[in-house]
């Protein structure tokens, strides 16, 4: 018997090892993937800059219009932050105003009932305790209507009591919604700020666009910028190639098996098509690599899968781009967008918000969507489901 209590020990104590051991183990793996994702984060980031210091150098227009372009994203993040405190403000307003309404109901039910007994104890008398042991013969009875009185007495202290607690929690729920009314002033203004800031930063865009528009003054010279931006695509897309054989983004869901049956990012119609010849670009047939899709203004871009993003910032010729690193070496592009509400390393799924659109006045945005495997563009029309 004692050698098996021995044993039981024995074997319990090892378990335990184990355990811990394990969980050692996985902690130490949980270590090792943050210092790698932070690791290619790194290069991302290294690469990000490179791409934008040498479109420094080589072409300051698309510089000024790569600027404009991110500080309208920062202004809509920004902006879009406010009006989600102003909506939790409004929404903190509103249940304060109801629960006021409660406290209200209950305080003049409350006052309802003392008036009631106030009355009674009126009709009684100033004295109706001491009129009662005079008036009463039976002493037990007095003694029973004493009691009651007692009982009366006790009941109305209460309701005065209980009355003065709900006047003091209606005062303090008009003082809290007096507060989130002030709040509520102080972000609309910073939202009319915040909204001049979008303007400027919008002229500022058109005004860079018109003068890369000027630059590019003959045919030669789109076919030439527009060369370029294939190039920036491409360069790009075998550097993140070659980065994420290192980036963790294995989510077991495989992205071969949506083929025809992917979510569209945005509800829309496609404007134009994968391999079709770009405008201006006849003569050389370049085509696109993805698909453009005409959507409402201020539409926000989600996700159509699990994945990672491996790219947020912006490239020539596609403005602000995101890009999501999927399983198998799949990748999905969306450019284009006016906020990008994603960093690299993000995990996101299906229904994820990933960016917005643009709202202002004007032609409908379009939003330009890509899908590769690997380094090679597929057609995103096999992919996507028939409606969007």
């Amino acid at each position: 018997m004692k050698r098996s209590i021995r044993y039981l020990c024995l074997f319990a104590a090892l378990s335990l090892e184990l355990c811990a051991a394990r969980s050692w183990a996985d902690e130490a793996d949980s270590t090792q993937a943050k210092a790698k994702l932070a690791e290619v984060r790194g290069r991302i980031a290294a690469l990000t800059n490179r791409l934008g210091g040498e479109l420094k150098l080589r072409d300051a227009l698309n510089a000024r219009l790569r600027e404009a372009d991110l500080n309208i994203t920062a202004t809509r993040q920004r902006l879009d932050r406010l009006r989600g405190a102003q909506a939790a403000a409004e929404r903190r307003r509103g249940e304060l105003r109801a629960e006021e309404t409660r406290a209200q109901n209950a305080l003049d039910a409350q006052r309802a009932v003392l008036a009631s007994q106030v009355r009674a104890a009126y009709m009684i008398g100033q004295q109706e305790r001491i009129k009662l042991l005079l008036n009463q013969s039976d002493p037990a009875s007095a003694g029973r209507m004493s009691a009651f009185y007692g009982y009366f007495a006790r009941e109305r202290s209460q309701r005065i009591g209980e009355i003065s607690e709900r006047a003091d929690r209606v005062r303090q729920l008009v003082d809290q919604i007096d507060q989130t009314a002030e709040k509520l002033q102080a972000l609309q203004l910073d939202t009319t700020h915040e909204m001049a800031d979008l303007q400027r930063a919008r002229e500022e865009r058109a005004a860079a666009l018109a003068a890369v528009a000027t630059q590019v003054n003959n045919g030669n010279q789109e076919l030439s910028l527009l060369k370029r931006e294939e190039q920036a695509e491409e360069s790009l897309v075998a550097d993140l190639a070659r980065v994420l054989q290192d980036f963790p983004i294995d989510t077991q869901q495989s992205f071969e098996g949506l083929r025809g049956r992917l979510p569209w990012p945005v509800q829309g119609r496609m404007t134009a098509r994968y391999q079709e010849i770009r405008a201006n670009a006849a003569s050389s047939g370049l085509r696109r690599n993805g698909v453009l899709i005409e959507t409402t203004r201020g539409a926000k871009v989600r996700a159509p899968y699990f994945g990672r993003v491996v790219y947020a910032d912006w490239l020539q010729g596609l403005g602000l781009l995101l890009i999501i690193g999927h399983s198998n070496n799949y990748m999905t592009l969306y450019g284009h967008a006016e906020v990008l509400y994603k960093s690299v390393g993000d995990w996101v799924a299906p229904g994820d918000v990933i960016a917005g659109l643009s709202d202002s006045n004007g032609a409908a945005p379009q939003l330009y969507f890509e899908i590769r495997a690997g380094r090679k563009a597929v057609d995103p029309k096999v992919w996507l489901k028939a409606v969007p």
